[in-house]
C-alpha cells in the first residue's frame, strides 16, 4: 500500500484501539525501556516485558511503574513464559531484531505462550519513508524486515490465524540529531561506528528528512500490523 494513502496515526494510539486490554494478560517481547508496557498497563493490562538488551532493561526498571508490569531478561525465541500464560503478546518494531534464522522460532514460542484464542500483535516498520531512509547508512534492515514479514506469513505452521492486516504511519518523533543517534545506538551497540565515521552526511539527512517541531524532529514511518490468534 502506498505510504501517501495511509492514516497518519501513532503507534500506540493504533494498539490500544486495536486490542481490548482491561483484565488481560499481556507479554511485551522485546519491550525496550518499557514505554509500551506502562501504556498497556494504564489501559488495565498486567503486562510482563520481555528484553534482551540489558541496557534496554536498566532502563525499564529505573523508570516510575505505571501499576503491576513486570520485566525479565529473555529473548523471543525462548520465552521465559509458562505455556498458555498470556492473552496477548506484542510484538512491537521488535520481530525484526530477531536473527533470521530464528524468526520462526519466535513466532512458535508466541503460540506456545498464548491461551487457545489468545492474540498476537505483531507491528513492523516498513522498508520505506523518510524515517528508514534516515536509518539505512547506518542500519540498514531491509533484508531482516521483509524476513520478518515472512515469518508473520507462515504463522499457520504455528498453530495462528490470521485476524487482519493494517497499514499506517507513524511519526516518529527525535528531540534533535544526538538525541536520535543516542537511541539507534542504545538498540544496536553496533551503529556507533557508523555514526562517528558519517556524522555530516547523517546531520544533514536529518534536517532534510525531517520536519522541524516546536519540540522535536518528526520523520515519517510507514507501519504494517498483522493480528494473528491462535488456534
Amino acid at each position: 500500500m502506498p505510504a501517501k494513502t495511509m492514516k497518519k496515526r501513532h503507534n500506540g494510539d493504533m494498539l490500544i484501539e486495536t486490542l481490548g486490554l482491561d483484565g488481560r494478560r499481556v507479554a511485551d517481547v522485546g519491550c525496550g525501556n518499557g514505554s509500551l508496557a506502562r501504556l498497556m498497563v494504564r489501559h488495565g493490562a498486567e503486562v510482563i516485558g520481555v528484553e534482551c538488551n540489558p541496557v534496554q532493561l536498566e532502563k525499564a526498571f529505573a523508570e516510575p511503574p505505571a501499576g503491576g508490569e513486570t520485566y525479565v531478561s529473555g529473548r523471543a525465541e525462548d520465552l521465559p513464559l509458562e505455556d498458555g500464560s498470556m492473552d496477548i503478546v506484542v510484538f512491537f518494531n521488535s520481530l525484526h531484531h530477531v536473527a533470521v534464522d530464528r524468526q520462526a522460532a519466535a513466532i512458535t514460542e508466541a503460540a506456545r505462550a498464548l491461551k487457545t484464542g489468545g492474540l498476537l500483535y505483531a507491528a513492523e516498520p516498513l522498508a520505506e519513508g523518510p524515517h528508514f531512509e534516515l536509518m539505512k547508512p547506518v542500519h540498514d534492515e531491509t533484508v531482516v524486515r521483509a524476513r520478518a514479514l515472512e515469518a508473520i506469513r507462515n504463522a499457520a505452521v504455528a498453530g495462528f490465524a490470521e485476524e487482519r492486516e493494517f497499514f499506517y504511519v507513524h511519526a516518529a518523533r527525535h528531540q534533535n540529531f544526538q538525541a536520535f543517534r543516542e537511541r539507534v545506538i542504545a538498540i544496536n551497540p553496533g551503529t556507533r561506528a557508523a555514526f562517528d565515521a558519517r556524522e555530516s552526511e547523517l546531520k544533514a539527512a536529518f534536517e532534510i528528512l525531517g520536519r522541524k517541531q516546536e519540540d522535536a524532529w518528526t520523520f515519517d514511518q510507514p507501519m504494517r500490523v498483522n493480528l494473528l490468534r491462535k488456534d
